[in-house]
C-alpha cells in the first residue's frame, strides 16, 4: 500500500515539459515545464477564477434574468404587487365615481343612491350600517326643496319667472341633432354631433358652479344663470373654465369629446333646467 502510494507522489512530481517547433524551421518557439502537480492546480485555479466571474456577471447584472427560476421569479412578484396596485387603484376609482355621482344627483335634484359598503378585497371588516337621523331628514329634505336646481352662490341674481322664448339662448355646439328631449325614455337632454375639437360654448351669462370628470358621463361642466336656470354640458375631451369662472353667452367653456362610458361617440349632451325642471333645448334653439 505504501509503495503504490510512493509511486503516486512521484508520478505528480515527475517532470515534463512541452516544447513547441516551427514547422518549417524545426526551431523551437516556445518551452514549457511543468508537473503534474503544477498542471491540476493551474487547471483548477483557472477553473475556479472562471466559476466567480460567471456568478458575478449573473448576480450584479441582468444576465440573471436569463436563468429560468430567477426570471419567473421576479415576474410573479411583479405581477403580485401590479395586481395589488390595480385592486386598490379600482376600488378607490369606483368610490370616487359614487361620490361624485351622489353630489351631481343632489345638486339636480335627483334621487341619492344608496351603495353597499365597498369590501377591501385584502381583509374582512364587520359590516357598517348607517341611519339617518330625524333631524338629518328634515334638514335635508328642507335644502333640497330651496335649493333644487339653484346651484348658485351668487348674490343678486335675478330670479323669479320669465317667458324663455324671450331669451336668447347662444347654441352650445354647431353640429346636428342625433338624440332628442325623450322624458318618457329618461333622456332630459340632446345629442349634439359636431366636428372634432369644435369649441362648446356658453348657451347663457352664468357662473360655472360644477366642473368635474365622471367614469360615466367623462368631463362636465354646469353654469348657473339668470331666473334659476341651469346649463349643463357632458363628454367633453377637456373643461376650459373651473368652478367659480363667470361666463358670457356664447364664450368658449369646453372642447367637444367622446369621454365616459355612456358616449357612443364624439358629441355633446346638452341639458337645461329651468326652476328645478328639464326643458327641451329644441324649443329654444335653432340647431
Amino acid at each position: 500500500m505504501a509503495k503504490k502510494e510512493n509511486e503516486f507522489l512521484k508520478k505528480l512530481k515527475s517532470k515534463y515539459q512541452l516544447v513547441v517547433y516551427n514547422e518549417k524551421s524545426l526551431q523551437e518557439t516556445f518551452r514549457f515545464r511543468f508537473t503534474r502537480m503544477n498542471l491540476f492546480t493551474y487547471l483548477g485555479s483557472l477553473i475556479l477564477i472562471i466559476a466567480v466571474l460567471v456568478s458575478l456577471l449573473f448576480v450584479f447584472t441582468p444576465f440573471g434574468l436569463l436563468l429560468p427560476s430567477q426570471k419567473n421569479s421576479e415576474l410573479s412578484r411583479e405581477l403580485f404587487q401590479n395586481a395589488i396596485l390595480l385592486d386598490s387603484l379600482k376600488k378607490e376609482i369606483r368610490i370616487r365615481d359614487q361620490y361624485f355621482e351622489n353630489i351631481q344627483n343632489i345638486m339636480l335634484g335627483r334621487k341619492i343612491n344608496n351603495y353597499d359598503n365597498v369590501q377591501d378585497t385584502s381583509y374582512r371588516h364587520a359590516r357598517l350600517e348607517f341611519t339617518r337621523s330625524k333631524h338629518d331628514s328634515i334638514l335635508r329634505q328642507q335644502i333640497e326643496k330651496e335649493e333644487k336646481q339653484n346651484l348658485s352662490v351668487i348674490k343678486n341674481k335675478k330670479t323669479g319667472t320669465i317667458n324663455l322664448k324671450n331669451l336668447h339662448f347662444f347654441v352650445p355646439v354647431k353640429g346636428i341633432v342625433t338624440n332628442g328631449f325623450d322624458p318618457e325614455n329618461e333622456h332630459m337632454a340632446i345629442d349634439i354631433v359636431a366636428q372634432p375639437n369644435e369649441p362648446v360654448l356658453a348657451t347663457l351669462e352664468g357662473t360655472v358652479t360644477l366642473a368635474t370628470w365622471s367614469l360615466t358621463e367623462g368631463y362636465i361642466i354646469i353654469i348657473q344663470h339668470n331666473y334659476n336656470i341651469v346649463s349643463i354640458y357632458k363628454h367633453n375631451s377637456s373643461l376650459l373654465k373651473k368652478v367659480g369662472d363667470h361666463v358670457t353667452a356664447g364664450e368658449p367653456i369646453a372642447i367637444i369629446g367622446n369621454t365616459g362610458e355612456l358616449s357612443t361617440g364624439p358629441h355633446l349632451h346638452f341639458e337645461i333646467w329651468y326652476n328645478g325642471t328639464p326643458i327641451n333645448p329644441e324649443d329654444y334653439i335653432a340647431f
